[in-house]
């Protein structure tokens, strides 16, 4: 077991008005699905821009932990910096809150590479070419980076010069990185399912 760190405190600037976490999938709110497939793999935290915004509704009935990130206004780096710092000691997994083609199976996948590959400091889901996305596990030695992000500067700064300690569990398609940010996007895939 792992605790898993989704981050739900953006501002859904590209959806016009609406909040992509809270589209409906699966008569769900995606922001929940994301939380019933990580609650599997160890507790659960949310990092929310605060303790009233309407995406804390999703974790109604959950055993997930909120987190208000007053700091999430500067961006993902200071969401980051400020929901780091509340996380219990030790590795964490980090999920983007809308990913919305990872299953638990995948988020299992990458606890299996951290096992199998004790060795480096950061596992992630991939892209079938190599291109890094989510799940990531970053190892506990790690977490005072955190405390240095700010603004929009996300994880990617501390794993870039990290490249030879990072284990790339590659996925077969592009559920890794594939998000759905715009209305457009939104309506392309309720058209295919």
């Amino acid at each position: 077991m792992i605790p898993v760190l989704i981050l739900a405190a953006g501002q859904s600037r590209r959806m016009r008005g609406a909040d992509k976490l809270m589209q409906d999938v699966d008569g769900k709110p995606l922001l929940r699905r994301q939380i019933e497939i990580a609650a599997p793999i160890g507790t659960v935290y949310v990092a929310l821009p605060d303790l009233t915004h309407a995406r804390a509704t999703a974790l109604n009935g959950t055993s997930a932990i909120p987190f208000g990130i007053a700091e999430s206004n500067e961006g993902i780096g200071g969401t980051l910096r400020g929901a780091v710092s509340r996380m219990p000691k030790g590795p964490f997994m980090l999920l983007l809150g809308d990913l919305i083609y990872l299953l638990t199976k995948d988020l299992r996948a990458i606890i299996d590479v951290l096992d199998k590959h004790p060795d480096h400091l950061v596992w992630r889901g991939a892209t079938p070419d190599g291109k890094g996305g989510h799940p990531i596990i970053f190892h506990e030695s790690l977490i005072p980076e955190f405390a240095k992000l700010s603004g929009d500067t996300g994880g990617e700064t501390i794993v870039k010069p990290l490249k030879s300690r990072t284990y790339l569990h590659l996925f077969p398609d592009n559920r890794a990185r594939h998000d759905l940010d715009t209305p457009e996007e939104w309506a392309a895939w309720r058209n295919l399912r």
